[in-house]
């Protein structure tokens, strides 16, 4: 009779196991929602101590207050009409989920709520405006930057997004970028590098000494995003399993050896490793990590991160000096140069645990190629035409001379950084 009552058990059970396969799974939801706060962590508090801590210290406030302006206008619009045209259905652009319509707290997103989905992919919104505040601060005006920010992840961020993740096949290439090395890296980096150029350079820029407030807090920045980015790489995967702990690892690797990377490089050449280069060269190495964290080993980290460290050091020290564009904070070097060596490295170094057995490298390249060049295209031309309408309807984007020598702290917002 025992025998009996289990087996009938079993076979009730059976449906019920079959179905789990299709539901929730609160094991990756719970990661999930740890790795949205690690990722929102990034913007209003690393992020902006980061940049805060690496501008003049009459311009703090302002250039953190960007940070924040934008998580909370990326917030808002992303909800709006963002999360729609990103990862709604359309080839070109995405549709019919205005406003999160149809979108209720049953629905999935593979294996987690899609609402906990629209909130972790929203933080990359955010961050994405957030970085091409770097290029720009100090000049812009704070009303100017707002619109754009709005404007921007709108037309370009969510078009670019839903090519590479949200379903739209004529432009997507077929590249690979596991968390945003293109997406938010390479995008962002462009559209500060272009508002840098409307804009112009800073007055006394080449010609007096612009140090920088704080390296402490830019130290106390990075570390910050350091921390965020296990969410942002590491959460990307969407689920808690070994992919996401190899994204774990291997951006830890790669962030430790892009400060390596850069403080010998910047001892090669200036005989002083800096704390501002160590805090510069983490978050090179995050950045070059991006694309492919969820596809390289310990050994591919190693190189990547390296590289990138190098290289950020070689973008922000020599080649910032020939392009003669005053990227306040080393937005583009930092992000669009080392985005785009990091995706290349992408196609690379795949682990071999990971690699498909079709897998043909010069294809994988070609596709690469493919999606940085039209990132590079559209994100230029988009954001030029939207920096423009931003700055007509603020009565110019960039503050008179007389704010730009006072400061923005004050003149814009009535603040002090620190008030002795």
């Amino acid at each position: 009779m025992r025998n009996k009552f289990l087996a009938l058990l079993t076979m009730l059970s059976l449906p019920i196991f079959a179905m789990a396969e299709d539901k929730l799974s609160s094991g990756d939801t719970a990661w999930m929602i740890v790795a949205t706060a690690f990722v929102m962590l990034m913007t209003p508090a690393g992020l902006a101590l980061f940049y805060g801590g690496m501008t003049r210290s009459k311009n703090v406030l302002n250039t953190m207050g960007m940070s924040l302006i934008a998580f909370a206008i990326g917030t808002l619009i992303w909800v709006i009409a963002g999360y729609s045209i990103a990862f709604g259905d359309g080839d070109f652009i995405g549709t019919g989920k205005i406003l999160l319509s149809g979108i209720t707290d049953k629905s999935l997103s593979g294996t987690i709520p899609e609402l906990l989905f629209v909130a972790f992919q929203g933080t990359f919104a955010a961050i994405a405006v957030a970085i091409a505040s770097g290029s720009m601060i100090e000049r812009v005006k704070f009303s100017t930057f707002t619109i754009f920010s709005a404007l921007w992840i709108l037309v370009v961020y969510a078009p670019i997004t839903h090519w590479a993740w949200g379903g739209g096949t004529t432009l997507n290439f077929g590249e690979m970028d596991f968390a945003g090395g293109t997406v938010v890296h390479i995008n962002a980096g462009i559209a500060g590098f272009v508002v840098a150029m409307i804009l112009g350079n800073r007055k006394g820029y080449g010609t007096i000494a612009m140090k920088p407030f704080s390296p402490v807090l830019a130290v106390l920045g990075s570390s910050l995003l350091w921390f965020g980015w296990f969410g942002f790489n590491a959460g990307s995967e969407v689920a808690a399993d070994g992919v996401a702990g190899n994204a774990f690892l291997v951006t830890n690797v790669a962030a430790a050896l892009g400060v390596i990377g850069w403080l010998i490089a910047e001892y090669i050449v200036y005989k002083t490793p800096t704390l501002i280069g160590g805090a510069s060269g983490a978050v090179a190495g995050l950045v070059a990590i991006t694309p492919a964290s969820g596809s390289t080993d310990v050994i591919g980290a190693i190189i990547i991160g390296l590289v990138g460290g190098m290289l950020g050091f070689v973008g922000v020290s020599k080649l910032k000096k020939i392009f003669k564009v005053d990227d306040s904070l080393d937005a583009f070097w930092v992000h669009g140069l080392v985005g785009i060596w990091g995706s290349i490295a992408t196609a690379l170094f795949i682990a071999p645990y990971l690699k498909a057995d079709n897998y043909a490298l010069g294809t994988q390249m070609l596709a690469q190629f493919k999606a940085i060049g039209l990132t590079v295209v559209y994100s230029s031309i988009m954001t030029a035409i939207i920096f423009f309408i931003s700055s007509a309807l603020t009565g110019g984007g960039r503050v008179d001379e007389e704010t730009e020598f006072k400061g923005l702290d004050e003149a814009t917002h009535g603040e002090k950084a620190m008030n002795l």
